[in-house]
């Protein structure tokens, strides 16, 4: 996998390109902030970017906005976006956009293994969101209350669902048979109006609807 790493602390950035090179990965290119990211993007054109949301010159969206334009104009590189803290606007603007988007707290990086599994589902076009970013996405999108229909247990399946898990992670992660959660996702797309149709992915309608609805929240906000 040939990787590009967008991080303005040296030492992460350092220590994420030994981990890669390590595990059999080529980082093509390694900066300390955005506009030298595009520019490695334009001349690598990498399989994934893994890019901090705030580097210089003013430490606010930088990479955020990076991450945008990467996936306006190179739709089939994946991007892994590290953060602090939870970045909702962003986080709901690239993970509807299209497929091949991962958003993870720094902290998960200590976990080395979960941070690998995250870059190859980013790198095969899954979708991987942070648990607490879609704990965030779900507080906020209640207070526009298009969830409110659903169960308790609808909604941590939906959360799971949003993480990129199969059904059966999902079944592993809540001690549930496989066929419990099948039933559970069929309530969920019954009760967010989402019929079975040849032209759209009702797995994936399901995320978008409370992204969709965590927007609307904002605006209340």
């Amino acid at each position: 996998m040939r990787i590009i790493i967008a991080e303005d602390a040296a030492l992460l950035r350092e220590g994420l390109a030994g981990l890669l090179t390590d595990r059999g990965h080529e980082v093509v290119g390694r900066c300390g902030e955005a506009d030298t990211l595009l520019s490695l993007v334009a001349e690598h054109q990498p399989d994934v970017v893994v890019t901090d949301i705030r580097m210089p010159p003013g430490y606010s969206d930088e990479g955020a906005r990076a991450a945008v334009h990467i996936r306006k104009n190179h739709p089939r590189i994946g991007i892994l976006v590290l953060s602090q803290h939870v970045e909702t606007q962003f986080a709901v603007e690239l993970v509807t956009s299209s497929e091949g988007f991962g958003y993870l707290l720094k902290d998960r990086v200590l976990d080395v293994d979960q941070f690998l599994d995250a870059l190859d589902r980013v790198a095969a076009g899954g979708s991987v969101l942070d648990p607490t970013v879609v704990s965030t996405l779900l507080r906020r999108a209640t207070m526009a209350n298009p969830l409110a229909v659903l169960s308790d247990r609808e909604r941590s399946v939906l959360e799971l669902m949003a993480e990129g898990r199969s059904n059966a992670a999902i079944a592993g992660q809540l001690w549930l048979g496989e066929r419990t959660v099948e039933s559970h996702i069929g309530s969920i797309f019954s009760k967010l109006g989402l019929p079975g149709s040849a032209q759209d992915h009702r797995r994936v309608r399901a995320v978008v609807t409370y992204l969709n609805a965590m927007r609307a929240g904002e605006r209340l906000t």
